[in-house]
């Protein structure tokens, strides 16, 4: 567990940049320079393509994790598994574009009434989407390679300051908004470029080259394990998704908007989790290819506790600022409908964060059949709910409508867990940390307003932080968590006596 938290942290640390850029981006520059239009057109346009790239790379992001432990022992090539990660999202490609390209009318039907922009800017999610599906593979290469920080920097950090300066050049005019897309669009190229450039370090260019190198059986193997997780992938992509493209084509673009800026908050609750996820995840294969139960088992404890630790934090701290962060963000009062939809999101993101790791764990093993089974049952749930809440309750329904598929749907899969491989995240510790934080979310509901936000702000967000370091470090939840608050004290120690 040691390299996943170092891992964990860095990547973390890159991740609080990116999110802190994004912050600018999507709380500051876009809700000062763009309509909730605007917003909502730049944010379907992405989801739209990533949906698209998730169908042309067949699953590959996930298989690749599950089989690369056969060839990562052959020398420094890997038996040539890049030059599978290369040619499995080029088949997809050759052959979802040409199917989106016919049912494109569908979509212009469904939008043309209330988000007819989308419908005049619908030809830029081809190239969004192209350059979405190799920069997924690359970046899901130097994952494996237990090089997590570099592609997530160029991520999280560049294609934002990439965006900001194409909002900031729409916002003073010296583009339209067709430059403004285009712009936005290519900026997803120059990060594609750009992983490519950090792959081609990393890996041997005889690797890059080399004929791929594998049984029969592992081949027929890793194509029926592709083709059945390939369903399981878009099931869990348009459930992700659908949200999004319902509210804008049943309430319009500009509650799309509205929704992405609460999403946007709400999304800050995982950024611990991506890294810890992503380097946890090969060692989950590794550790199930070899039908090491019990080590999968008591990592999906730990990763389990420190993302709900972590993201906790974040939900609490968000939700106890909420009504300052509408008060402060440029024209906040636009976008203050979203208000319950980020708890509603939040809600759902924390028992991601517990029982997600349940995933990969299933995907890895030789029960991963059941992902199959698993994902129409989640579209469909998250479709149904988001059909009969909106109408009745806009975005908040669909906020909610989100929260129960994720109930629903994580219920049914730690249910599979525990029967197939007797894994579950439970644990002392993880009591212990619901416990806190309800004790905390208590705690800031007793806290008084402050009447200005900035003030009111900084005495809540320092009261709680100091009350959850305190009890954090004296509940000892994990021996990992333990030794990372001595090493803190450790330093603030040694920098007091200096």
């Amino acid at each position: 567990m040691g390299i996943i938290i170092r891992q964990s942290i860095k990547g973390t640390l890159v991740n609080y940049a990116g999110a802190f850029i994004g912050f600018l981006t999507t709380m500051i520059v876009a809700t000062r320079w763009l309509t909730g239009e605007e917003i909502g057109l730049t944010r379907v346009l992405f989801e739209a393509a990533t949906l698209i790239s998730y169908f042309a790379q067949l699953g590959i992001t996930s298989s690749a994790v599950r089989f690369f432990p056969r060839f990562k022992h052959r020398e420094a090539r890997h038996g040539g598994f890049f030059t599978y990660l290369m040619l499995v999202p080029a088949c997809g490609t050759l052959v979802v574009i040409p199917l989106y390209m016919l049912l494109e009318g569908v979509v212009v039907d469904y939008f043309r009434d209330r988000s007819s922009l989308f419908v005049d800017y619908i030809d830029w999610v081809i190239p969004l989407a192209l350059f979405l599906v190799y920069a997924g593979v690359f970046e899901i290469y130097a994952n494996l390679l237990m090089r997590i920080v570099i592609p997530r920097f160029i991520r999280e950090v560049v294609t934002r300051v990439l965006i900001v300066a194409v909002y900031l050049l729409y916002g003073f005019r010296a583009i339209d908004l067709t430059g403004f897309v285009a712009g936005y669009v290519l900026a997803y190229g120059v990060t594609l470029l750009l992983h490519y450039w950090y792959v081609a370090r990393i890996t041997p260019r005889a690797a890059r080259r080399e004929r791929p190198a594998a049984p029969r059986a592992t081949r027929v193997e890793f194509m029926k394990y592709t083709s059945a997780l390939m369903i399981g992938v878009l099931g869990n992509a348009i459930a992700a998704r659908v949200d999004l493209f319902m509210v804008s084509g049943m309430l319009g673009l500009a509650s799309g908007g509205i929704y992405t800026i609460a999403f946007f908050m709400a999304a800050i609750i995982e950024l611990p989790s991506r890294s810890i996820t992503a380097i946890s995840t090969p060692v989950a294969a590794d550790a199930l290819q070899t039908g090491d139960l019990p080590r999968a088992n008591l990592l999906y404890k730990k990763v389990a506790l420190h993302q709900l630790v972590a993201g906790g934090f974040i939900f609490l701290l968000l939700w106890a600022n909420i009504d300052n962060a509408y008060d402060v963000i440029p024209n906040g009062d636009s976008f203050r409908e979203g208000k319950w939809v980020v708890f509603y999101i939040g809600l759902s993101r924390l028992i991601v964060l517990l029982l997600g790791f349940g995933y990969p764990l299933l995907s890895f093993s030789r029960y991963y059949q059941w992902v199959l089974y698993l994902a129409p049952f989640v579209s469909v749930a998250t479709m149904g709910a988001n059909y009969l809440l909106i109408p009745r309750l806009g975005i908040t329904g669909s906020a909610i409508a989100t929260l129960l598929a994720v109930v629903i749907t994580y219920a049914v899969q730690q249910w599979l867990v525990f029967k197939k491989l007797k894994g579950n995240p439970y644990s002392t510790g993880i009591a212990k940390a619901m416990a806190l934080l309800a004790a905390l979310f208590g705690l800031n509901a007793l806290l008084p307003a402050a009447g200005n936000p900035w003030v009111d702000g900084a005495c809540r967000t320092g009261i709680l932080c100091a009350t959850g370091a305190t009890a954090l470090y004296f509940l000892h939840l994990s021996d990992e968590l333990d030794l990372l608050a001595r090493r803190l004290l450790s330093r603030f120690t040694k920098k007091r006596k200096s």
